[in-house]
C-alpha cells in the first residue's frame, strides 16, 4: 500500500515544484509550430505583389517606382539615339547612291542587279570612266567630297587584277589547262596629277576579278540642325568587276566601308551647339538608375534563393520529402533575371553611347543592339506588374506553362522543316530564284507557312524540265498542307489546352506542394502580422501570439 502512495507523492511533488513530463514536449511542439508559421508567412510575403507588400509592412514599392522611372528615361535615351543614328544611316546610304552615279557609267537607280558588261572594250571603257571621274571629282560632285591626303599629296586610286597564274582554254576543242594559283597585280593611278590614263592589259581568259579602290572624305553637316557636332567620314569605295563564273557576263558592283571620326578643327556660328556634357550627364543618370535597379533585383533573387533553402530544409526535416524542381524554380523569379539582363545591357550600351558621343569610338551597330535589346526587355518587364491582375495573369501563366511543350514541338517540326529546305534547295534551286540558296529556301518556306507569295512561288517555277515541274507541285502542295493544316493546328492546340488547364487551376484548389504549404497561412496582408520587429528576425505578431499560447498552457 505504500508504493502507490509514494509514486503518487513523487508525481505530486513534480507537479507542484516543476513542470509535468509532457510539458517539455508540448513546449517543443509549440516552438516548431512557431517556425512553420513564420516560414509560411515569409514565403507568402515573398510572393505578394507590391501593393500587398505595402499593406503588409508599410514599405514603399521602390522597385516598382524605379522601374517606371527607368522605362521613361531609357525610352527617351533610345529615341534620341535613334534620331541621331537615323541621320548617320541616311548619310551613308545617300553617299553610296552618289558614288554609284558618279563612278558607274550609265548607271540607273535600282539597276544594280542587272548592271554588267559583256565586251572587252566595255570593260576598258568602264575602268577608264572610273579613273577619269575620280580625277575630275572637284568639278563634278555637288557634295563636299575630298580626296584623302598623305601629308600634302593626295592618295592615289588603286587598280588590282586577280587572275589564274597560267592557263589556256580552248572551248572549241574542249581542252584547257589551268594553274589554280591566283596571282594579283596592282598599280596606283594619280588622275588628279596626271590626266592621261595608264596603259594596262586584262587577261580575260584567266581573269577572276578587277577591283578599283579609293578613299573619299566627307562631313555630315545635317547634324547641325539638331545642334549636334558634325562627324567626318572616310568612305573606302570598292568597285568590283566580278568574272568568277567566266560566263561572258562580268557583273559590276560598288561597295563602301565607312569610318567615322571626330573632325580635327571646327567652328559653328549662328546656332547654339548643344552642350554634350548634358547628354553625357543624362546617360550617367541612366547608368546609376540601372545599377540601383540591378542591385535591388539581385537582392531579391538572393532572398528568394535563401528562402528556397529554408523551405527545402523544412521539407527534408519534416517527412523527408524532396522538393520538386518546379517548386524550387518558383523562388527564382524570372522577371528579376530579365530585369538584371536588361539593366546590364543598358549600362553597357549607355557607356558605349557616351564613348560614341565623345568621338572615341563609332560602334553605332553594337550600341544600337545593346540599347534596343535592353529597352525591349524593359518594356517586356511591364507584363510582370500587369500579371498581378487576374484577367491579365492568365495570359502570362499560359505562356510560361506552354513554353516547354512549345519548344519540344518546334524541335520536332524543325526537323521536318529542314528536310524540306534541303530537298527544295537541291532539286528546285536550278529552276527557281527563291530556292537558289539555303537561306532563300528557308525564307520562302516560312513565307508560305504564313500564306505569303503562294501564287508567285507556283508561277515562277520554270518549266524546262517536266519531271522537276511535277516534283515542284508535289513538293509545294505537300509542304503547305502539312504545315498549315496539321502542324500549325497542333501548335494552336497546345496553347489552347494549356490555357484551359491554367483557367481551371485558377478556380480550383492549389496543385503544387508549395501552394498547399502557403495555403495554410490565412492571414491577410493588412492584418498587421507581417510587420517585423526592429530587433527580431521573425514576425513580431507571430511570436506574440505563440507566447500567449505558451502562457495559457503553463497556467
Amino acid at each position: 500500500m505504500e508504493e502507490p502512495s509514494d509514486l503518487y507523492d513523487v508525481h505530486g511533488i513534480n507537479s507542484i515544484n516543476g513542470s509535468p513530463p509532457w510539458a517539455d514536449h508540448q513546449h517543443q511542439c509549440l516552438e516548431e509550430l512557431d517556425n512553420v508559421e513564420c516560414l509560411r508567412r515569409k514565403i507568402k510575403y515573398y510572393f505578394m505583389n507590391p501593393c500587398e507588400k505595402y499593406h503588409a509592412r508599410g514599405r514603399k514599392p521602390w522597385k516598382l517606382i524605379l522601374q517606371i522611372i527607368k522605362i521613361a528615361i531609357i525610352t527617351v535615351q533610345l529615341v534620341s539615339f535613334g534620331l541621331s543614328n537615323q541621320m548617320v544611316v541616311t548619310f551613308k546610304e545617300e553617299n553610296l547612291m552618289t558614288f554609284k552615279h558618279l563612278f558607274l557609267k550609265d548607271y540607273a537607280d535600282g539597276g544594280m542587279d542587272t548592271y554588267a558588261v559583256y565586251r572587252q572594250a566595255d570593260v576598258y571603257d568602264h575602268i577608264d570612266y572610273i579613273i577619269d571621274q575620280y580625277g575630275r571629282l572637284h568639278n563634278i560632285t555637288v557634295g563636299n567630297h575630298e580626296y584623302e591626303k598623305n601629308g600634302t599629296l593626295y592618295n592615289p586610286l588603286s587598280v588590282c587584277q586577280e587572275f589564274y597564274r597560267n592557263g589556256t582554254v580552248y572551248a572549241g576543242s574542249e581542252t584547257f589547262e589551268i594553274d589554280a594559283h591566283v596571282k594579283t597585280d596592282c598599280f596606283d593611278v594619280y588622275p588628279m596629277y596626271h590626266p592621261s590614263l595608264p596603259r594596262f592589259e586584262l587577261h580575260f581568259k584567266r581573269m577572276i576579278s578587277v577591283k578599283i579602290t579609293f578613299v573619299l572624305k566627307a562631313i555630315n553637316l545635317q547634324t547641325v540642325r539638331r545642334r549636334e557636332l558634325p562627324d567626318c567620314y572616310d568612305f573606302t569605295v570598292i568597285i568590283t568587276f566580278n568574272n568568277q563564273v567566266h560566263s561572258g557576263r562580268i557583273k559590276v558592283d560598288l561597295e563602301t566601308d565607312v569610318d567615322i571620326n571626330e573632325c580635327r578643327d571646327w567652328k559653328i556660328t549662328g546656332a547654339s551647339a548643344r552642350n554634350i556634357y548634358l547628354t553625357v550627364l543624362f546617360d550617367c543618370l541612366i547608368i546609376i538608375t540601372c545599377i540601383t535597379s540591378c542591385a535591388l533585383c539581385t537582392r531579391s533573387v538572393i532572398n528568394g534563393i535563401q528562402l528556397q533553402f529554408e523551405y527545402t530544409l523544412y521539407c527534408k526535416n519534416h517527412g523527408g520529402n524532396q522538393v520538386p524542381c518546379s517548386d524550387k524554380l518558383e523562388f527564382l523569379n524570372g522577371w528579376y533575371i530579365l530585369t538584371i539582363v536588361s539593366d546590364t545591357l543598358t549600362i553597357i550600351g549607355s557607356f558605349l553611347k557616351i564613348v560614341i558621343q565623345t568621338k572615341v569610338l563609332t560602334s553605332y551597330d553594337v550600341c544600337s543592339i545593346l540599347l534596343g535589346t535592353g529597352t525591349m526587355f524593359v518594356w517586356i518587364g511591364i507584363i510582370r506588374y500587369m500579371g498581378y491582375f487576374k484577367k491579365y495573369n492568365i495570359l502570362i501563366l499560359t505562356m510560361m506553362a506552354a513554353f516547354p511543350n512549345v519548344i519540344r514541338f518546334i524541335c520536332c517540326a524543325g526537323i521536318i522543316y529542314m528536310s524540306y529546305c534541303f530537298c527544295g534547295w537541291i532539286v528546285l534551286g536550278p529552276y527557281h530564284e527563291k530556292f537558289r540558296t539555303l537561306n532563300m529556301v528557308s525564307e520562302c518556306l516560312f513565307s508560305l507557312i504564313n500564306g505569303d507569295d503562294m501564287y508567285l512561288t507556283f508561277k515562277n517555277m520554270k518549266q524546262k524540265s517536266s519531271l522537276v515541274w511535277i516534283f515542284s507541285r508535289v513538293y509545294l502542295y505537300s509542304f503547305i498542307s502539312l504545315f498549315i493544316y496539321m502542324i500549325l493546328s497542333l501548335f494552336i492546340t497546345i496553347i489552347t489546352d494549356t490555357y484551359d488547364t491554367i483557367k481551371q487551376q485558377q478556380s480550383g484548389n492549389p496543385t503544387s506542394e508549395l501552394q498547399k504549404f502557403m495555403s495554410g497561412c490565412k492571414d491577410l496582408p493588412n492584418s498587421g502580422v507581417y510587420r517585423l520587429d526592429e530587433n527580431e528576425c521573425c514576425f513580431l505578431d507571430c511570436c506574440i501570439s505563440r507566447c500567449r499560447k505558451h502562457q495559457e498552457a503553463k497556467g
